[in-house]
């Protein structure tokens, strides 16, 4: 599923905090914030896309999930935090190449032709692993192994990138083929940014097969490197994205240009961007997976990097005068978004409080980003009673149409839309630090849930107001707009 990803380390963020952040960039799939309870969890998985069969753990965790509404194509738990205080996103869709397919076959669901022969399951995959992987583990280091085993147990049937968050590391997981995999910790002073991409440009192949401190792999990567001659590497220098990545003429206009603009916001300084001497440009295959950002990064950043649509460039689709490159390339921010969520772990809080889970529907470009406790039986209907009905009573539904109106008046309401997410995320800040202080004096982790009400009490009020002015502004700009004074 083609999404963006950020991951901030706790020295990059402006309050020791990690985050992984990730863009679920379905086809308009409806999405709603639920919690699963330890008895909702259940103890047999089974696919609906690729139909294998996963037995489960006893003693789950809770976990927050944003599932789709209809599930008839699965679960697609997309992100969560779990009691524990672990965070995790699932998946990030990534590319490879025929060189690494054609070694290691991704593992494809085979339907029966006749009633004699039998079906064979396809591998897990994105519908499937926040579900098999997030309520068993108790560190983001766990997480990886955990999912390492069901990788080289199911396989895969795509190529795809996965985050885990604890209050101190951030790993960053990706499939190679249908089995193979590699996970590097995130460096504490580093952000990495994920368009799309096999992102990894070095790995410590002897931290791997050694201490395994910052790097782990699949046991036989050394061997299925070297035997299929998929190491493109010169001057003996192990990059992974030249041996399991790609780069296409594709992945210059969908991909890269996402790297680009990201890095572009960290970085401003270090590197040029712009003009013929440019270090890098939104084409270059070479641009860094993670930065030493310039200034500390905080959620307001990463909402701005998700958000991206080529502000202050030439490629901004926006632009009210042609530059013959609006438009060129694929936004960060785009109107299929289902659900972006930032999985916030912080720094010296209690286990039950360290998990935060700011949430932003549809289309971040023109929609807010909520936080809410993560330490609930349930969240609040505004979030979780979402149905296909279209219904501006809940946060989804009100952010799509928000988004679809601003979009098409975006001149007119770009003000009112600017107003109104950094009132939600002001507020929001305003009432986690006021129940972080209850909170802490009383011992009382229960008035979480009384927060969240309070949090989405505040969101649906000034999504109402922004909805207001939106489509005052959108009805304004209609083309049978006519008053008696216009002939």
């Amino acid at each position: 599923m083609p999404c963006t990803t950020v991951l901030v380390g706790k020295n990059a963020s402006n309050d020791r905090s990690t985050m992984i952040a990730r863009t679920d960039d379905g086809h308009f799939d409806e999405k709603k914030l639920i919690v699963v309870t330890p008895k909702q969890q259940k103890r047999k998985y089974r696919s609906v896309l690729s139909h294998v069969t996963v037995e489960l753990p006893e003693e789950p965790l809770a976990y927050t999930a944003c599932p789709s509404v209809d599930p008839a194509m699965g679960v697609w738990a997309a992100t969560g935090i779990n009691a524990a205080g672990v965070g995790m996103t699932a998946t990030e869709t990534i590319t490879t190449n025929p060189r690494v397919l054609a070694a290691d076959p991704l593992v494809e669901l085979k339907k029966a032709k006749t009633r004699k022969e039998k079906e064979v399951p396809g591998g897990i995959g994105e519908e499937d692993i926040v579900v098999l992987v997030l309520p068993y583990i108790r560190s983001a280091r766990e997480g990886v192994l955990r999912l390492a085993k069901l990788l080289e147990q199911y396989g895969t049937y795509e190529s795809n990138g996965i985050a885990f968050n604890d209050e101190n590391e951030v790993w960053w997981m990706e499939t190679i083929g249908g089995h193979h995999w590699m996970a590097k910790r995130v460096p504490d002073d580093r952000v990495v940014v994920m368009p799309n991409q096999f992102g990894m440009d070095g790995f410590d192949l002897e931290d791997a097969f050694g201490a395994k401190k910052d790097h782990l792999c699949s046991a036989d990567l050394r061997e299925f490197i070297a035997e299929n001659r998929l190491d493109l590497n010169q001057d003996g220098v192990f990059n992974p994205r030249n041996i399991f990545g790609s780069r296409s003429d594709h992945d210059h206009i969908y991909n890269t240009p996402r790297a680009w603009f990201m890095g572009r916001y960290l970085c401003p300084r270090r590197w040029r961007w712009d003009g013929p001497d440019a270090d890098f440009t939104p084409e270059s295959d070479d641009i860094p997976w993670s930065f030493v950002p310039e200034r500390k990064v905080a959620v307001e950043d990463v909402k701005y990097l998700l958000s991206g649509n080529y502000q202050g460039t030439p490629y901004d689709p926006y632009l009210n005068r042609d530059t013959g490159l609006r438009g060129k390339y694929r936004s960060i921010g785009i109107n299929r978004t289902g659900v972006t969520s930032v999985c916030q772990i912080r720094d010296n809080m209690p286990v039950a409080l360290r998990g935060v889970e700011w949430i932003c529907f549809a289309s971040t470009t023109f929609d807010a980003l909520l936080p809410v406790y993560t330490c609930v039986d349930k969240m609040p209907d505004y979030l979780s009673k979402v149905t296909m009905d279209c219904s501006t009573e809940n946060f989804y539904w009100a952010s799509a149409v928000l988004a679809a109106l601003a979009d098409h008046s975006y001149n007119q309401s770009n003000q009112h839309i600017v107003r109104y997410q950094d009132a939600v995320i002001t507020k929001g800040r305003q009432l986690l630090a006021e129940y972080d202080k209850k909170m802490l004096a009383s011992g009382d982790c229960s008035l979480a849930a009384e927060a969240n009400e309070a949090l989405a009490k505040m969101a649906k009020e000034q999504t109402f107001k922004a909805l207001y002015k939106v489509l005052r502004a959108a009805s304004e700009t209609m083309k049978n707009g006519y008053n008696r004074a216009d002939h």
